[in-house]
């Protein structure tokens, strides 16, 4: 592609033009004649090694300072902003060309995503799905490594499902997807917020940057719909300036839950927006799911889609897997896999699995390593609000001592009355779990939900697949 093409609505240059093989920010990647965009991470800032990306082929730089090369560097206020913008434009602005749907906070954006692309393809509507857990393009299943995509990915993605037939992408909205400005121009035409609990904070340093990261996406959107029952949400809805409505399960929200029944193996409640009300059945249960079902069925109407089969799609769907997920064990107690990982998310599945509790529940937790270490005895004081025993056990420890994370997060049961037991190993505190498990009760796995992996020192991932150790251990304690 020329030059002057790529960046007719970026930058204005006085350089020749010239034909670009490649856009990279990547070291590693670059190529003859290619443009490399300086960026500057958290331990390798690429400026340093723009002359040698020079001497390497390259053919620009893209630099936020003057770095002396001459016609070979262009400069710019932002470097993430303008290689977000430059990917979009190297794959002629793919996001201009579907209409995209983010959904944004701390959780429930796994959730609402998978929902909303189960009923939008259920209609013969065919969908991407940019998330956590996997992408989708269709039913084409694409490995993913972040919530949201780095910026070249994520337009390469964005290319693939408009080339595929794709009317809509539906995306999960990271805070780091945001701030590192990784979706570049894009503009959605629906945008959710569900809500805003601590997480991240090794990251953004504060609640406040982390609220004002997840506001950032509502700039670039044509509605939002935000879920009121949460603080931040109140404050955001005060706070924006494109069409908006609420969604919650207060009866002053614009789209609100009522008559709300919760069990084991699934959920009902009213639907009521307009002074209607529509009965909702799901086999997802907690109220969590009702709040996400909520978002959901409010977008899907807004994408055109009638009532009467989204509440069809909705009560055929089995639900999004390590999410409130129940493992199998032909036994007279239950398992549950969650991707629990903040207090909040905690605190929120069980609660809602206590409602249905008929022995003791039991909830196993570890914190991940390398992350926000002041929500660890957060997480504690959280799961002991609504549990009748805990296991502590580890969580991808990451480059950090496994023991030195359980002891941060024991200080939050330094006051509690709760008994618990410390099993470091994460296999064996599952073992542990099902040994000790009585008729009606509930083993709560909490953290990690959908992954297959531990991250181990070094960044070494090792398979750990929670269904697979809960089937070994069924078989250890028979």
């Amino acid at each position: 592609m020329k030059l002057y093409k790529l960046i007719e609505n970026i930058a204005e240059i006085n350089i020749p033009d010239m034909e670009i093989s490649a856009v990279t920010d990547n070291t590693r990647k670059v190529q003859k004649d290619c443009i490399f965009v300086c960026v500057k991470g958290g331990s390798f800032d690429g400026h340093d090694a723009a002359g040698e990306m020079l001497e390497k082929g390259a053919a620009l730089v893209v630099t936020e300072r003057d770095l002396g090369l001459g016609d070979r560097q262009i400069i710019t206020d932002n470097s993430r902003k303008f290689y977000g913008e430059l990917c979009a434009a190297w794959f002629d602005h793919p996001e201009k060309k579907i209409k995209i749907i983010g959904v944004t906070g701390t959780n429930g954006k796994t959730t609402i995503t998978n929902v909303i692309k189960n009923i939008l393809m259920s209609e013969g509507i065919k969908t991407g799905l940019i998330g956590t857990i996997r992408n989708e393009i269709g039913d084409e299943v694409i490995h993913t490594d972040n919530t949201t995509p780095m910026a070249f990915d994520y337009m390469y993605l964005l290319d693939k499902m408009v080339k595929a037939g794709c009317k809509y992408a539906v995306m999960e909205v990271s805070s780091f997807g945001l701030v590192q400005y990784r979706i570049g121009p894009t503009h959605f035409d629906i945008g959710v917020f569900t809500n805003l609990t601590q997480d991240h904070l090794d990251y953004h340093k504060t609640m406040e940057n982390y609220y004002q990261a997840k506001k950032m996406m509502f700039d670039e959107c044509d509605y939002a719909l935000v879920n009121t029952d949460d603080q931040y949400g109140k404050r955001l809805y005060s706070e924006i300036t494109c069409a908006k409505e609420s969604y919650g399960s207060i009866q002053e929200s614009d789209y609100y839950a009522d008559a709300i029944k919760i069990k084991a193996d699934g959920t009902s409640f009213w639907y009521c927006y307009d002074g209607k009300s529509q009965i909702v059945n799901m086999k997802m249960t907690g109220m969590f799911n009702v709040s996400n079902v909520t978002a959901a069925i409010t977008v899907c109407m807004k994408a055109g889609v009638p009532m009467e089969n989204i509440l069809k799609s909705i009560a055929e769907y089995n639900g999004v897997k390590g999410r409130c997920e129940i493992i199998p064990t032909g036994r007279d107690f239950t398992v549950i896999c969650d991707y629990a990982h903040t207090p909040d998310a905690i605190e929120n599945i069980l609660k809602s699995v206590r409602e249905y509790t008929e022995g003791r529940l039991i909830c196993l937790f570890g914190c991940g390593g390398n992350r926000d270490a002041k929500k660890r005895p957060l997480m504690a004081k959280a799961a002991a609000k609504f549990a009748d025993r805990l296991i502590i056990t580890s969580d991808n420890p990451r480059d950090e001592i496994p023991e030195a994370i359980i002891d941060d997060i024991l200080v939050g049961l330094k006051d509690s009355e709760i008994p618990f037991d410390v099993v470091v190993d994460r296999t064996e505190a599952i073992y542990h779990s099902l040994k000790i498990a009585r008729k009606g009760d509930i083993i709560v796995l909490a953290g990690k939900g959908h992954e297959d992996y531990q991250v181990l020192p070094g960044n070494e991932h090792i398979h750990f697949d929670e269904r697979e150790i809960v089937s070994d251990g069924l078989k250890l304690i028979d």
